[in-house]
């Protein structure tokens, strides 16, 4: 019975995941081809925000390594706060990431050979599986809320691995792109 109950409480949610899940990736392709001083807004570029941005991805990526660590140690209430602040690190370096392309040009990787490749690779297969991945994080999370969690464990093994290399592969490209960086 309470399976049930939990079942119809998911439910409550898919409206709010889908909306989420196609609005984020359009707003912030929206925003990301927006250049408020391009467009005769005195603001400063916000070249600063890169660095920190890749920072928090690469703390989102310890934040999901930990805890998936304490879920398999039986440490439910830790496990809960870490991916309740990898949600928030994940949110906070969207609201940089879109601020620092609406205030600044987009850098131009120099790289040239094979390294280009593979950083276009890298970059080509991080956007997609960002995109890929909001979907996945926000039913994982919906799931654990609610209480299903046999259900919240099985998707959680396909959005664990999507989400840490979409975190490790941000800290990546920033290595990569940060000496061409004007």
């Amino acid at each position: 019975m309470s399976t049930d109950i939990n079942l119809q409480n998911e439910k409550k949610y898919n409206k709010l995941i889908i909306a989420l899940s196609v609005i984020i990736p359009i707003a912030v392709a929206a925003l990301f081809g927006i250049n408020l001083r391009k467009l005769g807004f005195d603001v400063q570029p916000l070249t600063f925000l890169p660095p920190i941005y890749a920072g928090i991805n690469a703390i989102t990526a310890i934040l999901l390594v930990v805890s998936l660590w304490a879920i398999k140690n039986q440490k439910r209430n830790l496990h809960e706060i870490l991916n309740k602040t990898a949600i928030g690190c994940s949110v906070l370096f969207l609201v940089m990431y879109v601020a620092y392309h609406m205030t600044s040009d987009s850098t131009p990787y120099g790289g040239e050979g094979f390294i280009r490749y593979v950083y276009f690779f890298i970059l080509i297969t991080h956007i997609a599986l960002s995109i890929v991945v909001i979907p996945f994080v926000l039913i994982t999370y919906v799931r654990a809320i609610t209480n299903n969690f046999e259900r919240h464990k099985k998707i959680a093994k396909i959005t664990f691995p999507i989400w840490l290399y979409v975190a490790v592969t941000g800290v990546i490209v920033y290595l990569m792109i940060s000496p061409y960086y004007a």
